[in-house]
């Protein structure tokens, strides 16, 4: 818990005040959120993600979260005795793994951030993709990077079809917090696993939101000298990926944010989850706490 009693009356009812025009702003609007990292794994922080969820609900917004997995599957791979293998930044994932996946995602990790926000106060409901038709999807078709004429087989990796958002609707609209797996289902009900980053900013087009907020291990977006950019357009953006400083892991993550501000999901967030109660600080005051994509 953050010490906050040396701070002055005055200046609490400040910090709360500097917070109204953005509550009276987005009072009903949907915020996305992708919840992975650090924020993740470290108990304060979870505790901390979860407080800020519920308060966002309480002030009358709505909080829809898709959350990632990596580290857990990983370590449940590895009691199995199954190396995790990648090809091009992408988990391959035979039946078994998918298996794995599935257990882990939709029940022990999505389980627990249910439980966390319920002990904050909210009312969270875990779906995988499956629950209400949410996620529509077929097998991802990965274009080799070097030879675009090879493709590889990364087995039960799910690339969206269609998203019905028609349950996570429902269930908004009866003041619940929906925490999606980022978990879909092919036309033989098979499953597959969908990177969680695309997953949430596919949701934020659908849903029409008004934020995406992507909670990373880095501060945001860097320029080449390490300085962070607190404010970019899509324009902005393109430029960067042409001229290589987006590069690496930050290339989907970013990629699908742009997507997202391009079809009209009204600001994409890139924030850093290491930083206590960051989704706050980010959407209800003038501080910058990572990088915002705006639409236009």
């Amino acid at each position: 818990m953050t010490d906050v009693s040396s701070i002055a009356p005055r200046d609490k009812a400040e910090i709360l005040a500097q917070a109204l025009p953005y509550i009276r702003r987005f009072h009903g609007k949907t915020m996305v959120i992708k919840y992975g990292g650090n924020a993740m794994t470290d108990p304060e922080l979870q505790a901390d993600f979860a407080e800020d969820v519920v308060l966002l609900k309480l002030v009358g917004m709505n909080p829809v979260v898709v959350h990632g997995g990596g580290p857990q599957i990983e370590a449940a791979l590895s009691r199995l005795g199954k190396k995790g293998q990648f090809i091009q930044g992408m988990r391959v994932t035979d039946a078994e793994t998918m298996e794995v996946v599935e257990w882990v995602l939709a029940g022990e990790v999505q389980q627990d951030i249910v439980g966390l926000i319920n002990q904050a106060g909210g009312k969270a409901v875990g779906l995988t993709g499956r629950d209400g038709g949410l996620i529509r999807a077929q097998k991802l078709k990965m274009v080799d990077n070097a030879d675009p004429t090879k493709h590889h087989d990364v087995g039960q990796v799910g690339d969206i079809v269609s998203i019905d958002p028609s349950v996570v609707k429902a269930l908004q609209d009866d003041q619940f917090i929906p925490v999606i797996s980022p978990i879909g289902f092919g036309e033989d009900n098979e499953s597959y696993n969908i990177n969680a980053d695309v997953v949430a900013g596919k949701l934020a087009e659908v849903l029409k939101a008004e934020k995406l907020v992507l909670l990373t291990n880095t501060p945001g977006v860097l320029d080449k000298a390490g300085n962070l950019l607190t404010d970019l357009t899509a324009r902005e953006i393109d430029e960067l990926f042409a001229d290589g400083t987006i590069s690496g892991g930050m290339l989907p993550k970013i990629a699908g944010a742009l997507d997202a501000a391009k079809s009209g999901v009204n600001s994409v967030h890139i924030i850093d989850g290491r930083v206590p109660h960051a989704m706050l600080l980010e959407i209800l005051t003038d501080q910058a706490y990572g990088t915002m994509i705006r639409s236009h």
